[in-house]
């Protein structure tokens, strides 16, 4: 079966609240952000289904501040550009799922955009208790009500069994978002047909987050390149020194 996209919902998406996952985290210096990409990227989604009435609930990380409140990774300045990029004010709940989201999504009206702090800030939404996270979960629906949806527009964490990503969608009827679904596409025309000759160049910071795709990969790319911090894993591995350079020890 075909997985519903943004599309199927914004039809019956005036008056409902429905809580959107998107990927904003974005590097901050003395309380601004920096580079602003992935926030620009993902307000399509969000605004589009505020303009069709909708009462939009945002869900997203920061940085690790490991299930505690670390006031630099506050969201408050995704907010405030959120809020420069678009016509529509942002609003920002000072806590994960306790009295300010619950009266500041309670107060909601079609067509608002409220987001809600750095999901990261609980402890559970990371928690390898699959009760634990469940719970948070269930907090999250309440907070769209018996009427809510939930749409995936966080690809990069897509791949993460976390209260926000995984738990959520059996909750709520669940919808991908348009930066998911561009990316789905274009990974299974990658997977099921790919030009000759096939190179996949692999970048990012962690080679543990990824070794489940540089296995698969093995198998269909003709050439793996791998770059960004990961490739100084690589290289202590065949005994180079890499002085100082971001390293996974294990």
């Amino acid at each position: 079966m075909t997985a519903q996209t943004i599309r199927d919902l914004l039809p019956s998406a005036a008056g409902r609240a429905v809580i959107v996952r998107s990927d904003l985290n974005v590097p901050l210096n003395d309380g601004k952000v920096t580079d602003d990409g992935r926030i620009r990227a993902s307000l399509p989604v969000i605004t589009d289904l505020a303009r069709a009435g909708a009462k939009v609930i945002v869900l997203a990380h920061l940085g690790r501040p490991n299930g505690t409140v670390v006031p630099q990774y506050s969201l408050a300045p995704v907010a405030q550009r959120m809020t420069e990029l678009t016509d529509i004010s942002v609003t920002l709940a000072e806590d994960v799922t306790g009295i300010s989201a619950q009266d500041k999504a309670a107060q909601l009206e079609d067509g608002q955009i409220l987001l809600i702090e750095n999901v990261r800030f609980d402890a559970r939404e990371t928690s390898n208790d699959d009760a634990e996270r469940a719970v948070l979960a269930t907090e999250f629906a309440a907070l769209a009500g018996p009427d809510g949806a939930y749409v995936n527009d966080a690809f990069g964490a897509v791949h993460r069994k976390h209260a926000s990503v995984y738990d959520i969608a059996s909750l709520l009827p669940s919808y991908q978002g348009a930066l998911v679904a561009t990316e789905l596409n274009v990974l299974d025309r990658l997977i099921v047909d790919p030009h000759r000759p096939y190179t996949v160049v692999l970048g990012g910071s962690k080679v543990s987050d990824k070794l489940a795709v540089i296995d698969n990969l093995l198998d269909r790319a003709d050439t793996l390149l791998i770059g960004g911090g990961m490739a100084f894993t690589f290289l202590k591995a065949q005994g180079h020194d890499v002085a100082s350079s971001l390293l996974e020890e294990d």
